[in-house]
């Protein structure tokens, strides 16, 4: 019997901090998936400004309720945002939507004292817009013991069996999703038991200190397509030093860009800096794709921000060199968006919610069995 398909919204704003991903589509929570429409929301200086300060004032639950105030006002006025790019892109659709998955701007995460603070005020939300609403999509999960995150694995697997179906990709099929931080998923096989289908985690950095460096060294947001690490030089010194130093023992953490820094990097010019971090960061990832493929023959789709840069994407192929079991390959060239996977992955994911199916699992968060995530309001 044909499952009922649900229209959906989601909306994605990632740890970048420049603006909001919008995806529309339609699926029925479990095989059935169409990409409808995709759209971005640049954030105005003021907000994205506020945004950053305020994620760099907040290091502790301490610090939470110290800015609890000024948090509020910049939910208030975030969730206006995203009220007025969802009714803008459904004036360009011009059709109706079931639910809109809600993401928000995660400020602070730390699951070891069970918090996650994504800003996103539901409930505004839902009365602005007249459409029920699925936001706090992680705090389930850390309640039941696990990360939070990554939350996209069960929508990479959905995709996946496209992948394998219209270009002959063979399982297990890998995805790298280099945002702020990266993060991976393996599908073993098409299998609808997701629990023993799935492995992911986060394997470190992913735009976050490239961006942070140029961010505080120049009037720039992110080094275009690697332009800045390309004028400089790695220092192999300093590279050295902080590989031996920073060691990934395991990847059973959820990681957040407060994990790491670009202080190794200090004194270093703009360009030999920003060389340097892109190479510790694609050490890093390099490490965790070697790590999930277990040595099996594997292609990693590459979607997010990051895999615009290809100077990164470069210094990750170097390091995999000593293998030849991984291949990384763009998503975009197989008909699917880059910029919009989570975005799309969040409207899967409010559809699962709306259905009281799981989203995430053991071999996805580590938390207890399954998690079925997300808050469900109808405030209109």
């Amino acid at each position: 019997m044909k499952k009922k398909l649900y229209t959906a919204i989601g909306l994605m704003s990632g740890t970048s901090m420049d603006g909001v991903d919008l995806s529309i589509i339609s699926s029925d929570g479990y095989e059935e998936f169409l990409n409808i429409f995709d759209d971005y929301y640049e954030y105005d200086k003021n907000l994205h400004d506020e945004l950053v300060r305020l994620r760099e004032l907040v290091l502790t639950k301490e610090d939470l309720l110290q800015n609890s105030e000024k948090l509020r006002e910049l939910e208030r006025n975030l969730t206006l945002f995203h009220a007025d790019a969802v009714s803008q892109s459904l004036k360009k659709y011009g059709d109706t939507v079931d639910l809109v998955g809600f993401h928000g701007q995660t400020i602070f995460h730390n699951p070891q004292e069970k918090i996650t603070n994504q800003l996103g005020d539901g409930e505004l939300l839902s009365q602005i817009i007249k459409k029920k609403v699925i936001y706090d999509f992680r705090q389930a999960d850390i309640q039941n013991d696990g990360q939070g995150a990554p939350l996209t694995p069960i929508f990479h697997s959905i995709i996946s069996r496209k992948l394998n179906q219209n270009y002959n990709i063979k399982f297990p099929i890998g995805f790298l999703n280099i945002g702020g931080i990266a993060n991976v998923t393996r599908v073993i096989n098409n299998s609808d038991n997701f629990q023993n289908n799935l492995s992911a985690y986060d394997i470190g950095p992913g735009n976050c200190l490239i961006d942070e460096w140029v961010r505080n060294n120049s009037n720039k947001k992110f080094d275009k397509n690697g332009e800045i690490a390309k004028a400089g030089n790695v220092n192999q010194l300093i590279l050295n030093q902080v590989i031996d130093n920073f060691k990934i023992n395991s990847y059973s953490q959820s990681l957040d860009i407060k994990n790491f820094d670009v202080s190794f990097a200090r004194g270093l010019s703009l360009e030999d800096g920003c060389a340097t971090i892109t190479e510790f960061t694609a050490y890093l990832i390099a490490q965790g794709l070697k790590h999930i493929s277990k040595n099996n023959n594997i292609i990693f789709l590459v979607c997010g921000g990051g895999r615009k840069n290809s100077n990164l994407i470069n210094c990750i192929n170097n390091f995999l060199s000593d293998t030849n079991n991984i291949k990384l390959r763009i998503i975009d060239n197989y008909n699917l968006k880059g910029d919009y996977i989570e975005s799309q992955a969040f409207a899967f994911l409010a559809i699962r919610s709306f259905l009281n199916l799981p989203i995430s699992f053991s071999t996805t968060t580590g938390c207890k069995g399954f998690t079925v995530g997300g808050k469900l309001v109808e405030n209109f």
